[in-house]
């Protein structure tokens, strides 16, 4: 078994008390749930462990080019000068700095998987387990818990690294993930090597 993992848009404009879509009630739920904290000891044991660590990052261009209005979810992101690409916005959280050697995928939707080059670098690597952080629990994580299962790869959130807007929307979500993955705590991770 090969590991990595994933870090799903936990960048600024989603998860910082400043960030425009944080206001959106995803701030308190990550303070709630420490997942910067949580986040930032998986990071650290992945880089004693030597095991390759994966940002996504979501955001769009100058000028939002990859922007449909047809998307409920994305609806108002232009209006708003919203997760702009090359701003603070889609900077990752201070606390969860890439290294230079790090992998970044950038992707225009919600699943990490579409149309980004996120599974020919994960095959390129010979990974075949995902463990995955993040922002939000019913979409980005939800859809690489269903992405990735799809294309084969074992899939297993850390419950503590990952959170929605609200309570029930992820408690919602862990119950569909819990049905197609491994669910583990950042505490099993780290002292356990599962």
């Amino acid at each position: 078994m090969k590991k990595a993992l994933l870090v799903l848009d936990l960048i600024n404009d989603i998860v910082h008390e400043d960030g425009s879509v944080s206001k959106d009630g995803f701030y308190d739920q990550v303070q709630q749930r420490q997942v910067i904290a949580n986040t930032a000891r998986a990071i650290d044991h992945c880089r004693q462990e030597d095991i390759p660590v994966i940002y996504v990052i979501f955001g769009y261009s100058d000028g939002y080019p990859e922007w449909s209005e047809q998307p409920k979810l994305f609806r108002n992101v232009k209006s708003r000068q919203q997760v702009l690409l090359g701003t603070w916005a889609t900077q990752v959280h201070d606390d969860l700095q890439p290294l230079p050697n790090d992998v970044i995928i950038t992707k225009h939707r919600i699943d990490p998987f579409f149309n980004t080059n996120l599974d020919i670098v994960l095959r390129s690597m010979n990974i075949d387990t995902l463990y995955l952080t993040g922002v939000s629990t019913d979409f980005v994580v939800l859809s690489t818990v269903l992405s990735g299962h799809d294309r084969g790869y074992g899939i297993r959130p850390l419950e503590d690294c990952i959170a929605s807007s609200d309570s029930y929307s992820h408690e919602c979500a862990m119950t569909v993930i819990n049905k197609l993955s491994d669910v583990y705590s950042v505490e099993q991770f780290i002292n356990h090597g599962i």
